[in-house]
């Protein structure tokens, strides 16, 4: 790194990527800052800058028993071990230390002492909430939040004309020739654990999934203008059931609030909608498919007159980006979901979506909002008066 480039760094202050140090003794607590940067996509600690942005003016002597402290600090007092790698920044006011912590691949990472450090701005912060846990699990693939299980739902819950014509049409075999009772055939299918449906079971096959996951539906309002009224709305509807039913009825309800056009068609005739089916079938079944189940909210589906959004809770998983997604690059967040998802959706599973809708409808924005823990997908309309 370029003293320049230091330089733009400190005048701009300590942020959730960047810390400042004037000098470092004890290795605990450098410990502590290096999980919570491999917890938090990475970033980089410099010693030899002081909080005010000032160089404490370090030497070589001090460079090799920081170098022994970072190595203590990484392998002694970091569990699982990190490999940072340190850099030397000569600059005229003394020598810098710059740590570079990579995204850890093995979260969550604690301390020696079990505790788990996350980022919180420009500071650390001990993660507390189940929640915030179980992502720092879910993104290193220890865990998933669609095999959570659902207490409260069991075979009792479960739809059962319904799933028998999914298991005779999908699986091509009577489900009265299995001789199996129907708690192990559901085991079987990873969608139930002692004789208790876990997310992705309850989602498909409980007959009222709600009933226990009832942040785990679609809010959809409609409103006349381009911004969010609290009572000024044309239409409103909680959208719940299995998640086919969901996905159906997310589909009607941007059809029944956007407008349909005539173009060579008969007076007669219905119209086609001014945004493809295919692009909403698209971006509904992906949020659906791909929200992240450990946050407890809905999907949003939010009609304007100049756009429509549709909000999944969870930002992309891992080091995916936007740019990548076009590309149709993908990181299947949930996988029971998925694999049984291309039975019941329209839905492929190979990353190709994103790019049929945008073939479709170029008109798409996406945004990765991280502080936000969301994804937002804003399909852009044409403003007319006539619906």
């Amino acid at each position: 790194m370029e003293t320049t480039e230091l330089l733009e760094i400190i005048g701009r202050d300590e942020d959730s990527k960047h810390q400042f140090k004037a000098n470092v003794t004890n290795d605990i607590s450098l410990a502590q800052e290096m999980v919570a940067f491999s917890n938090s996509g990475g970033g980089d600690i410099f010693i030899g800058v002081s909080n005010d942005g000032t160089f404490a003016g370090l030497t070589w002597e001090n460079m090799g028993r920081l170098n022994q402290l970072v190595s203590n600090a990484a392998s002694q007092q970091v569990r699982p071990s990190i490999n940072p790698q340190t850099e030397n920044i000569a600059t005229p006011n003394g020598l810098v230390m710059r740590i570079v912590v990579p995204n850890g691949v093995s979260k969550p990472y604690m301390d020696k002492n079990g505790v788990i450090w996350v980022k919180s701005a420009g500071d650390k912060r001990k993660a507390t909430s189940r929640e915030e846990i179980q992502r720092l699990y879910q993104s290193a693939g220890l865990i998933h939040g669609d095999e959570i299980p659902v207490r409260g739902l069991n075979i009792a819950d479960l739809d059962t004309d319904y799933f028998k014509a999914f298991f005779e049409k999908h699986i091509s075999e009577s489900l009265d020739d299995q001789g199996l009772p129907l708690p192990v055939l559901l085991e079987n299918m990873n969608l139930m654990e002692n004789g208790i449906f876990n997310v992705s079971g309850a989602l498909m096959f409980a007959r009222n999934p709600s009933l226990r996951l009832p942040v785990f539906i679609t809010k959809a309002i409609a409103f006349p203008g381009k911004a969010i009224h609290e009572t000024n709305y044309i239409d409103s509807q909680d959208i719940t059931g299995k998640i086919a039913d969901v996905f159906q009825k997310s589909i009607g309800f941007i059809l029944g609030n956007i407008r349909h056009v005539q173009g060579d068609q008969g007076v007669n005739a219905p119209g086609e909608p001014e945004i493809p089916r295919i692009v909403l079938e698209e971006l509904i079944a992906n949020a659906l498919i791909h929200r992240d189940y450990f946050v407890s909210a809905p999907v949003r589906i939010l009609i304007f007159s100049d756009r429509v959004e549709i909000i999944s809770p969870g930002h992309l998983p891992n080091n995916l980006t936007v740019e990548n997604i076009k590309m149709g690059n993908s990181n299947i967040r949930n996988p029971i979901l998925a694999s049984y998802a291309t039975k019941i959706l329209p839905y492929r599973g190979i990353g190709s979506g994103i790019i049929r809708a945008l073939k479709e409808y170029p008109d798409i924005d996406f945004v990765d909002d991280h502080d936000g823990n969301r994804f937002v997908v804003t399909i852009r309309r044409t403003e007319n008066e006539t619906k």
